[in-house]
């Protein structure tokens, strides 16, 4: 991997790892994927990375579905539901294709590099 990708996916990593939206499933596989960075272990841990990106990174139609079922209602409370519920549709009405919490958003730059990280 070049030191300018590797540079700015650690960065994007640690900005995963702090968002309080961050899943523990993410966090361990970001520790990891650092941790195994410049060892023989780096390509299998890079390619474990991504696998969980990829599974955890909400769409933002499941943001939608979510904020709008009861579910969503116990996670975010009532009025906060029906706020991120519309929250969603705007960032969807302007193009977005994810949620975007500060873990998706990184999620989403970390994975705009998935290419270059896997060369």
């Amino acid at each position: 991997m070049k030191k300018e990708v590797l540079d700015y996916v650690v960065k994007e990593t640690h900005a995963l790892m702090e968002a309080f939206s961050c899943s523990k499933e993410a966090k361990d596989a970001a520790q990891a994927w650092l941790d195994a960075v410049g060892t023989e272990n780096e390509a299998e841990e890079t390619k474990k990375y991504i696998a969980e990106l990829e599974a955890d990174i909400v769409t933002v139609d499941d943001l939608i579905s979510l904020a709008e079922s009861e579910m969503g209602a116990k996670i975010f409370g009532a009025e906060k539901a029906k706020e991120v519920a519309a929250h969603g549709k705007e960032i969807k009405a302007a193009g977005a294709a994810y949620c975007d919490c500060p873990a998706c958003a990184a999620v989403e730059k970390i994975l705009a590099k998935k290419d270059e990280m896997l060369a």
